[in-house]
């Protein structure tokens, strides 16, 4: 299965020690698999994970203890967020995670 990656970073500002990352791939079976972490190499486990359309939460849950989550990949525009609280927030548009 040919996979692409989307890597967004998201600079906290420099009072916090790491960076929030989060990359998204298309699994090509209607479902698309989303990794979270910190650039110091922090485990994202049990950190909150959303997808918004049309401005509502339409999937809420945490990060696995593998830091990801999979989800089934939803009709139209989405944004999947990544969201560690303040300062640690990563958004990725879903026309930016392809196959």
């Amino acid at each position: 299965m040919k996979k692409i990656l989307i890597s967004l970073a998201f600079f906290a500002s420099s009072v916090f020690a790491h960076t929030a990352i989060m990359s998204c791939f298309d699994n090509g079976d209607g479902t698309v698999t989303c990794e979270g972490g910190f650039s110091d190499g922090s485990s994202a486990s049990g950190v909150n994970f959303y997808i918004l359309k049309d401005g509502k939460e339409v999937l809420k849950t945490k990060m696995s203890e593998d830091s990801e989550v999979t989800f089934k990949k939803p009709e139209g525009e989405y944004t999947a967020v990544f969201s560690a609280g303040e300062g640690h927030q990563v958004k990725v548009k879903g026309s930016d995670i392809t196959e």
